[in-house]
């Protein structure tokens, strides 16, 4: 079976402030054109197809156009909510959209919803695993109000809870399982594009998802496997360039082809902006020389980079009038540098941001106290920052 997966198309994004719907319907008609080339069967959406969770009506419509030409197309479309969906809005007329091959993830209630589908081999099933936080997982498992909710320190230890009773129900060969999740993987590489948990709370271990044929990721904009030996474990990456952190990356969208085995053979067909999303750097007079103009797409999206030593007057007007996309302009000389040099350096700022915010409190309340936080009063830490960043989320 050939299966396109996609994910993180965050239709409606604005970018900077500009918005990137004219740049989206582009990509997704190029997306489109490759689909009706490569005739897959199936086409898995894995979460984020939205940018906001209450997304605006040019936004909405434009899904619409997208969804009504993919699932032309392809026989199945299998989609799931993430981060930035709303799950409830996203499932709206999902029972009417099966009857027509499209398969959208319900909010997540305690179930993980299993759609079969077949080839030649057999049948192929396909697990929906909606974006999932503690807070959703522990409303789930809870039953009467006569039993507390289940004790969940993390998104590892909620998503495990999830995936020990899918793991339970994988039916074995000849039926290969295919999972859709949108979760941050446990040593995947990550971009300032990528929206975290404070202080990695968000990690999910790999080992959750071992026994499936293929896990089609979604969450982090870099296309990637997720660990060397597991190839069939992959992030898809967007379609489209959402922060001057993937300037350099090349984007795609990955076809897989499983066979009757299970093996999984992956292709990434390149995907080609309207609008590049590049940095340059150089002085005033050098990025507006002619011949350096006559070599750039200058309607390109740009972070721009002066190097002359004085402040240029009135530098974004005057280099829009060659760059009308112009998005970022920052100086590097001696007086930024200077100024640089009286900041955190950038290795103890990270070394601040990947202790996180438990590490950092503990450690507060040890030197203020002259002793270190209890048991009791650890969980009580670990649940408040939860909550505290699921009310930021929402």
């Amino acid at each position: 079976m050939k299966i396109l997966h996609l994910a993180d198309l965050h239709i409606g994004k604005r970018v900077n402030e500009i918005s990137m719907l004219t740049e989206q319907r582009h990509i997704l008609q190029q997306i489109l054109t490759i689909v009706q080339q490569e005739q897959p069967q199936a086409a898995m959406l894995a979460g984020d197809i939205y940018d906001k969770t209450m997304p605006a009506a040019e936004a909405v419509q434009l899904c619409d156009w997208f969804l009504t030409r993919l699932s032309a197309l392809v026989p199945a479309v299998l989609i799931i909510p993430g981060n930035h969906d709303s799950a409830e809005r996203l499932a709206f007329a999902a029972g009417l959209l099966q009857e027509q091959g499209v398969y959208i993830a319900q909010p997540f209630a305690g179930q993980v919803q299993r759609v079969e589908l077949a080839d030649e081999f057999g049948p192929v099933d396909f697990y929906l695993l909606p974006f999932l936080k503690p807070a959703i997982v522990r409303r789930a498992f809870t039953q009467p109000e006569t039993e507390a909710p289940p004790e969940l320190a993390d998104y590892n230890e909620a998503v495990g809870l999830v995936m020990q009773q899918v793991n339970a129900q994988l039916r074995p060969r000849p039926v290969r399982n295919i999972l859709l999740a949108h979760q941050l993987i446990t040593g995947a590489t990550v971009c300032d594009s990528d929206e975290l948990a404070i202080g990695g709370m968000d990690n999910v271990d790999v080992s959750w998802f071992a026994d499936f044929d293929y896990v089609a990721l979604g969450h982090l904009h870099s296309a990637q496997q997720v660990r060397p030996k597991q190839p069939a474990m992959r992030y898809c990456g967007s379609p489209l360039k959402y922060s001057f952190s993937e300037a350099q990356q090349k984007k795609s969208l990955t076809m897989l082809e499983i066979d009757g085995d299970g093996q999984v053979q992956l292709q990434t067909l390149p995907l080609k902006p309207l609008h590049d999303l590049r940095e340059i750097k150089g002085t005033f007079a050098s990025l507006t020389a002619p011949d350096f103009l006559a070599a750039q797409d200058c309607a390109d999206y740009l972070h721009i980079t002066l190097t002359d030593e004085h402040d240029i007057p009135d530098a974004v007007l005057r280099l829009r009038q060659y760059y009308p996309n112009l998005m970022k302009l920052d100086y590097d000389n001696q007086r930024t540098r200077a100024n640089q040099r009286l900041t955190l350096s950038a290795a103890a700022a990270v070394g601040l941001i990947e202790s996180g915010p438990f590490k950092l409190f503990s450690d507060f309340y040890e030197q203020q106290n002259n002793q270190r936080l209890d048991a009791e009063q650890e969980k009580f830490l670990q649940q408040l920052i939860e909550e505290i960043w699921d009310s930021i989320q929402e």
